[in-house]
């Protein structure tokens, strides 16, 4: 045996082939009616970054998916509100399958889809398809993290919106491969506040790039994008405190010596202080100065249950196992009220 056996047998345990991204696609394939309805999505949320369209774009979802049927639950009660509030809201499921971790912990349903570290990733790619798919035929958009950038080809025909994270908007590859997608992507401010992280991110991932990265034929490949004009920034507070007040952004205004990148608010994190029951207040406060902020959407954590907990073997049905969430009775009066206030401001700009 030579040393760079030797050398592998010490750092690689297990190798598992997944299936590539253009087998499971054709396993569980996208219809092109859903594929028209994606595109009609994608567009009307850059209506919406870039103004041409009134509305406020609310993503809503778990932290975390971990319970495709509590998922699909939430996702059913999405859809009968979208009717009371569409006009003056644009609903997106939040259907994040990847959780970043500080250090260590569950990774999310697509890394470990049964929640005992068995780490079945083939079944946590089919199943997040699957699911994405049930929830896309509901009429719904829906919006993940881009966090692994081998993931990226197993769902780039679904999402309708993506986010970049706090902790990985300063990385060079994110940049890249947010420049290749084919929808809106929102890159998070640092999670010491830093804001100029964030927009060397969008600069960086509106440019044409060549990078490495892996074909729908799970091939190393050299991909070549175009650029994506559609990223823009998403304020999430800091271990600081908030940033999400008119105040907080009239100061990164000033910063700013060209014009100011289309603003998505994350409710939660360091704008709500970690407390999931502060977000009702920071969308509160984000409505109410909304005429002069010109935020163009917002992000809320919120599941069936309010709260989090720990995996254990009896859990909670509709409770978040990684971030604290919204329960849906609150989000569901957020949402209500949230469009009236919308729907009087409206008429105050028409009178």
């Amino acid at each position: 045996m030579n040393a760079l056996n030797i050398t592998l047998e010490k750092t690689v345990t297990t190798e598992t082939i997944l299936s590539l991204p253009h087998q499971l696609k054709a396993q569980l394939p996208l219809s092109n009616t859903l594929a028209m309805q994606i595109a009609t999505q994608r567009q009307t949320i850059q209506n919406i970054l870039e103004g041409k369209d009134r509305r406020l774009m609310v993503i809503t979802g778990p932290c975390s998916i971990h319970d495709p049927v509590a998922a699909l639950e939430y996702a059913e009660k999405l859809k009968k509100i979208q009717a009371q509030v569409q006009d003056q809201i644009f609903l997106v499921m939040r259907a994040y399958i990847e959780k970043p971790r500080t250090t260590v912990g569950w990774k999310g349903f697509l890394y470990d889809p049964n929640l005992d570290n068995s780490s079945d990733m083939q079944s946590g790619l089919q199943k997040s398809r699957e699911l994405y798919l049930q929830i896309i035929e509901m009429g719904l958009p829906i919006a993940s993290e881009i966090l692994s950038p081998m993931a990226t080809a197993y769902f780039d025909d679904l999402l309708a919106w993506g986010a970049i994270g706090a902790r990985t908007s300063e990385s060079q590859i994110h940049r890249e491969i947010s420049s290749h997608m084919p929808y809106s992507i929102g890159f998070k401010n640092g999670t010491d506040g830093s804001i100029q992280i964030a927009l060397d991110a969008i600069q960086s991932a509106s440019q044409p790039h060549q990078f490495m990265g892996m074909s729908q034929s799970g091939l190393p490949s050299i991909l070549m994008s175009k650029g994506n004009p559609k990223a823009h920034l998403i304020l999430r507070g800091s271990n600081a405190g908030p940033n999400y007040a008119l105040a907080e952004i009239e100061k990164i205004q000033a910063k700013i010596k060209h014009e100011m990148p289309a603003l998505v608010i994350d409710c939660s994190h360091g704008n709500s202080r970690k407390d999931p029951m502060l977000q009702p207040e920071v969308l509160r406060t984000i409505v109410l100065e909304r005429q002069l902020s010109n935020v163009r959407g917002v992000m809320l954590e919120s599941f069936l249950v309010d709260g989090a907990q720990k995996i254990s073997d009896q859990m909670c049905y509709g409770q978040s196992v990684t971030d604290g969430c919204l329960g849906w009775s609150k989000t569901e009066d957020l949402l209500l009220e949230v469009a009236e206030q919308l729907r009087t401001q409206s008429l105050k700009r028409s009178a």
